[in-house]
């Protein structure tokens, strides 16, 4: 119970004493009316906020994947004619498996390229905090520029990668006009983007694992190979679990490197976004076919991830 606790001195009628202080009791009720409504004050706000910028579009693109319209002429509904149209659409497949091509790559590269990175930080003893700077760096560039850089880098022409092979007697590469090579180095551009948020949080996980526990490893003639396998592998493997869901789930959706490095036109290197954005912008204007196909990617990487949390929690 919330008391207002106020206390004054008041003279003791005998003389030369002070009576003891009185202890005036305030308002509880009214305060705690107060405490109550301020907090549901925040509350509401806060469920504003989310349901305006976070439910509301999920609500309005599942209307519209219902719905023919451009936002030009007055929609009207169309029912399942949408996702009729995706199927019958030949670049519905080749873009569904660009981007299963795309996230496979990107798994074997931009997952387990963090780690081992991670952990040759962490046994650095010289220079840490130039090398963590150095592998973050590329996170805080605005992804555009990243892009524009990497495209200096594959020119056919004078981009940097062909002179260093030419430097060294090596063939060059045509590196996104060949539909061979080009996926991968899409994926490089994405890993060498990105991987300096994993590292970072790979390195957390592993300044959180005790000690005590490498000691006792290596007292047992552990070497690193086996201290990797048995203390640091499953001390973050959680950390390890949901960095790779988010890590499909990041890749299921890229955009930014296909969209600048190939374009929308490119069958080796449509994604689902950058189909998306085609049906919206680019060839078809219909912003009911994209959310469609919005809708579709939604509902896989719900079920996907579904089905692995609970797989995973079953093996805990």
């Amino acid at each position: 119970m919330t008391v207002d606790v106020r206390a004054e001195q008041v003279l003791d009628p005998r003389p030369g004493r002070t009576a003891a202080p009185t202890v005036r009791r305030g308002r509880p009720g009214r305060r705690r009316w107060a405490d109550t409504g301020r907090g549901y004050g925040f509350l509401l706000a806060a469920l504003l906020c989310f349901g305006f910028f976070s439910w509301f579009p999920l609500v309005r693109g599942i209307l519209l994947a219902f719905q023919q319209n451009n936002f030009v002429i007055p929609p009207y509904w169309v029912g399942l004619d949408n996702f009729a149209h995706l199927f019958q659409d030949p670049l519905f497949f080749t873009a569904w498996k660009n981007t299963v091509e795309f996230t496979g790559l990107a798994l074997v590269l931009g997952y387990a390229v963090p780690f081992v990175v991670s952990l040759v930080l962490n046994e650095l003893r010289h220079l840490r905090g130039f090398f963590r700077i150095a592998v973050y760096l590329p996170v805080i560039l605005p992804p555009i520029v990243t892009v524009l850089l990497w495209q200096f880098f594959y020119d056919p022409g004078s981009g940097l990668f062909n002179q260093i092979l030419s430097s060294v007697g090596l063939p060059t590469s045509q590196w996104l006009q060949s539909p061979r090579m080009v996926m991968l180095s899409l994926v490089l551009v994405s890993t060498w983007a990105n991987m300096g948020g994993a590292t970072i949080m790979y390195l957390a996980g592993l300044a959180a694992i005790p000690g005590d526990l490498y000691e006792a490893a290596e007292l047992d003639g552990a070497g690193v190979w086996r201290r990797i396998w048995h203390v640091t592998l499953p001390q973050m493997r959680f950390l390890l679990v949901v960095l790779l869901l988010l890590q499909i789930i990041a890749t299921m959706q890229v955009f930014i490197e296909p969209f600048q490095l190939t374009g929308t036109t490119d069958p080796h290197t449509i994604t689902i976004i950058v189909l998306i954005y085609r049906y919206a912008f680019a060839v078809n204007q219909d912003f009911g076919l994209a959310a469609a196909m919005s809708m579709l990617l939604f509902v896989v990487l719900a079920a996907f991830s579904a089905v692995y949390l609970r797989l995973t929690r079953s093996a805990d």
